[in-house]
């Protein structure tokens, strides 16, 4: 079974982890670095989500120009 967490480019492993913590702030989840089993799968899903949602707009505003 392959992990499929792993970054397509190495180098923007750092950025997304600043992003996911970014993102976990905004959404008041207290994300920490290392371990987060404590976290419920509603708030772990609410990361993902957002972060999925804030890069889609990212590339649909790059994509109209703006």
């Amino acid at each position: 079974m392959s992990n499929s967490n792993k970054t397509s480019v190495p180098e923007a492993k750092d950025a997304m982890n600043r992003f996911k913590m970014e993102v976990a702030n905004e959404l008041g989840v207290n994300l920490k670095q290392g371990y987060n089993g404590d976290l419920t799968s509603r708030e772990s899903g609410s990361i993902g989500g957002e972060m999925v949602r804030q890069m889609i707009k990212k590339q649909e505003e790059q994509m109209s120009g703006k």
